[in-house]
């Protein structure tokens, strides 16, 4: 029997899919989409810098964003968008300043400069996913992130701002101002300091945050920390999905590997009882193509099935 409270909400504008890599966060994300777009218009988007949607959609050759069908739409940011962010926000001026310094062409500065700030490039796909929230293009914005590694990187990138303003005045005020925006360099990051907060407070306050793992030891493992370093910023997670549940055994391999599975869902259901938990079975075929997606939201939204 695959065991559910109440399935996941249905009144969330913003879901945000967060795990570990290989635990299914892009099947479960679409398959909410598939969802919502029953009833709204809503984008399944991705930043994961390998991302899988237009495989799973079955999707080829399209526009970004791209028309599934009906009111459901996919897009997957890449290092492109996130370089026309970085120009549109902060970019060319911050970089009028290093290269007062440095030789540096502008290629070479946006590596550096994601580099020395580990998460750089989530930090602006949040703030585009906040504008995105703002503008209400979409009654539903289903968020498939990159691995959790990166999702934490991200979190710390408002501490190493703070930490870079406790130095920067030692150097930035002794420099010119840029030559296009006439802006020194320490409003510029402070600006950004504050674009950073505005994205945090975000995230905090407006993003559900739904958590994909499986019933392996590592992955178990890994998981009390996981809420732990999102609690230490804040950030709760209150539903989470068990991927790749077997319940049945049908042969002696099968009978073993669910059987092995079952204490660890003992400990994930004993460690995270106050959460919303929903365990999606294996599935004995590949999850891609709307009519598998549709079996996975039957399971993620009980009773409510997507059309």
């Amino acid at each position: 029997m695959i065991i559910t409270k109440h399935g996941l909400a249905d009144n969330s504008r913003i879901n945000m899919f967060s795990g570990k890599g290989g635990v299914g966060k892009t099947t479960c994300a679409a398959a909410t989409a598939l969802h919502y777009a029953a009833s709204g218009e809503t984008l399944n988007i991705s930043t994961d810098a390998t991302p899988s949607l237009s495989h799973i959609f079955d999707v080829d050759g399209w526009q970004k964003p791209a028309r599934v069908q009906g009111k459901l739409y996919i897009n997957e940011l890449g290092a492109a968008e996130v370089r026309e962010m970085w120009d549109r926000k902060f970019g060319r001026e911050v970089y009028e300043v290093f290269n007062a310094l440095v030789d540096i062409n502008y290629e070479e500065f946006v590596e550096f400069m994601t580099s020395v700030l580990p998460g750089l490039s989530d930090e602006f796909m949040v703030d585009y996913i906040r504008e995105l929230s703002r503008k209400r293009s979409y009654h539903h914005i289903v968020w498939d992130t990159a691995p959790l590694g990166q999702t934490l990187a991200l979190l710390q990138t408002p501490a190493l701002l703070e930490n870079h303003l406790r130095m920067a005045p030692r150097i930035y005020s002794r420099l010119k101002l840029g030559n296009r925006s006439r802006e020194p360099v320490l409003d510029i990051i402070r600006r950004w300091e504050k674009l950073s907060a505005d994205n945090m407070d975000f995230l905090r306050n407006e993003v559900n945050f739904i958590m994909v793992t499986i019933p392996e030891a590592l992955a178990v493992a890994q998981l009390a920390g996981t809420f732990r370093e999102l609690d230490r910023y804040g950030i709760k997670v209150e539903q989470l999905i068990i991927n790749n549940v077997l319940k049945d055994g049908g042969s002696d391999f099968l009978l073993a590997k669910s059987r092995q599975q079952q204490r660890y869902l003992e400990v994930i259901h004993d460690k995270c009882a106050e959460l919303d938990i929903i365990e999606l079975p294996m599935f004995p075929y590949e999850l891609k193509g709307l009519e598998r997606l549709k079996e996975v939201a039957k399971i993620l939204f009980p009773g409510r099935e997507a059309d």
